[in-house]
């Protein structure tokens, strides 16, 4: 029996694509399972795009913190090959918590049959590495902007 994977309402998504290129693909002619981090990562940026004045990296580092990813969690379910277009659809999981969570889903573009889905969490610290348990003022700002309650 499959387990289903359970789903959390998004307050916020984005989608970009990508292309996956020669560089992405191993031995298997199929994209490396490493490159799908990069995808994930390509997906933080576009959202941070999308979304901007909190979670973009320059703002972080502005305003004297990091979010380094301290979970991830890639569910694999199909294969993307060297020149298809990867959708990498971004999903912002409100909490209180001094963290960001996000979920993905990557869809091959051709068809939208679903590569793999993931999940991050980022923490906040500080350039020293110093923990931060309540979430940063700029981080809050971000959340009362973009997140209508």
């Amino acid at each position: 029996m499959a387990k289903r994977q359970k789903t959390r309402e998004a307050a916020l998504t984005c989608r970009t694509e990508v292309l996956v290129r020669f560089s992405d693909v191993d031995a298997m002619k199929v994209a490396w399972h490493g490159s799908y981090v990069a995808y994930l990562e390509d997906g933080r940026e576009a959202f941070g795009i999308a979304y901007p004045k909190g979670l973009g990296y320059a703002d972080y580092f502005q305003s004297g913190y990091v979010a380094p990813v301290v979970n991830m969690n890639i569910n694999y379910k199909q294969s993307l090959r060297c020149g298809d277009t990867a959708i990498v659809e971004v999903r912002y999981i409100a909490t209180e918590a001094a963290k960001i969570i996000f979920e993905y889903v990557i869809y091959r573009k051709s068809d939208m049959a679903i590569m793999a889905t993931a999940e991050t969490t980022q923490v906040f610290t500080t350039y020293e590495g110093e923990m931060q348990y309540t979430c940063p003022d700029f981080y809050e700002k971000w959340k009362a902007k973009w997140l209508k309650k």
